[in-house]
């Protein structure tokens, strides 16, 4: 399953909707894209589980990569 991350890439601070970047992991369950990001330091927002509409959807992007943790 792929999920979308919402992300600030510092823990420090308040979220601010323009410093918001997203990434796709690949995994079974939420806690384990958790786990695998925890090394990073991120301040999750979101993680969302995207079904094939979406994620085809998010396929379109240039921006679409799957991160391999």
């Amino acid at each position: 399953m792929i999920y979308k991350v919402l992300y600030q890439e510092s823990i420090e601070g308040a979220p601010v909707r323009e410093k918001t970047k997203s990434l796709y992991v690949e995994a079974s369950s939420e806690r384990e894209v958790r786990q695998k990001l925890s090394d990073r330091k991120y301040n999750i927002e979101l993680i969302q589980l995207l079904n094939e509409a979406h994620l085809e959807y998010e396929k379109k992007s240039p921006d679409f990569k799957v991160e391999s943790v």
